[in-house]
């Protein structure tokens, strides 16, 4: 088990309205709640990038520009943090993440490693959202890693169900990639893996050994029975606005500080340190600082 947890703040995800939650949008934004966050002891920032117009915050946006402002606004307020940026989109069309990518070189990025039918009912059995697919073949997959290989950047798997646990631990076999594993477990998704800290050993089986892994759990304070399990199992933490809006008492949090306040605490309690930058980069065998 490492003695020491790596955590990451998911500073503010996509389609949330910046109008009804505390968010960040601009580079100005994500600098100030980044720096919050990395006080309290967050080595890695998982970034998406919003809209800049008044009244879209909440879309996404595939600017390279704006991920490159939004990156030093970041790496200013926190000279040593890990940027870990977003590549999930829906469709065949993902030039704009790819380009993201290519120009930034960010150090680390999300490679969502599965498809899922991304569904959810409300309480009178209506669909909460039309029915989708968050589409991700092999292919597409491919593409990623391809471009992830060229710019040094360590690819972390999110995995929403068990089935694309086990798909990971393929891509590896077929030689779509050959380094160090990173797997994310994200629990929580209606249709995906359920925030439950009874399946984390159940995925330690399933996961190749040696590798890191962390869980991102979305929802309410429900979720965080979940996150002092990962950190009693030895895994690395992650949260952020774009996880979740509760603190473990259910009052609402108001700064991704608040967040990863209380992930270091039980990252503490179950007798673990909270990483550094530095030791953060030689866990996860990052050897080169941006």
């Amino acid at each position: 088990m490492n003695n020491k947890a790596v955590i990451t703040c998911s500073l503010n995800g996509v389609l949330t309205d910046p109008v009804q939650h505390s968010v960040p949008v601009t580079p100005e934004e994500m600098a100030r709640e980044a720096r919050r966050a990395y006080d309290e002891g967050a080595s890695v920032m998982h970034i998406h990038l919003r809209q800049q117009e008044p009244g879209k915050g909440h879309l996404a946006s595939w600017d390279p520009k704006l991920s490159a402002e939004i990156q030093q606004a970041i790496r200013e307020a926190c000279p040593d943090v890990i940027i870990n940026h977003t590549t999930g989109v829906v469709g065949s069309k993902y030039e704009g993440p790819l380009a993201c990518l290519q120009e930034t070189r960010p150090e680390m990025a999300a490679c969502n490693a599965g498809s899922l039918n991304y569904l959810k009912t409300k309480a009178d059995g209506s669909w909460a959202w039309k029915p989708m697919i968050f589409d991700n073949p092999p292919e597409k997959v491919n593409a990623f890693l391809e471009v992830m290989k060229t710019v040094n950047c360590l690819p972390e798997f999110e995995c929403f169900d068990v089935g694309i646990v086990r798909c990971v631990k393929m891509y590896r076999d077929a030689g779509m990639y050959t380094g160090v594993l990173e797997y994310n477990f994200v629990m929580g998704v209606e249709s995906g893996m359920p925030a439950d800290p009874e399946l984390l050993p159940i995925l330690l089986k399933l996961i190749v050994p040696e590798s890191n892994w962390q869980v991102t759990a979305i929802g309410r304070q429900e979720i965080w029975p979940t996150h002092r399990r990962c950190a009693e199992l030895g895994g690395h933490m992650r949260s952020g606005l774009e996880d979740t809006f509760y603190l473990p008492d259910g009052s609402k949090a108001t700064s991704n500080g608040q967040l990863v306040a209380c992930l270091a605490t039980y990252v503490r309690e179950a007798g673990r340190d909270v990483a550094t930058p530095a030791e953060a980069r030689e866990l996860l065998h990052l050897h080169t600082a941006h």
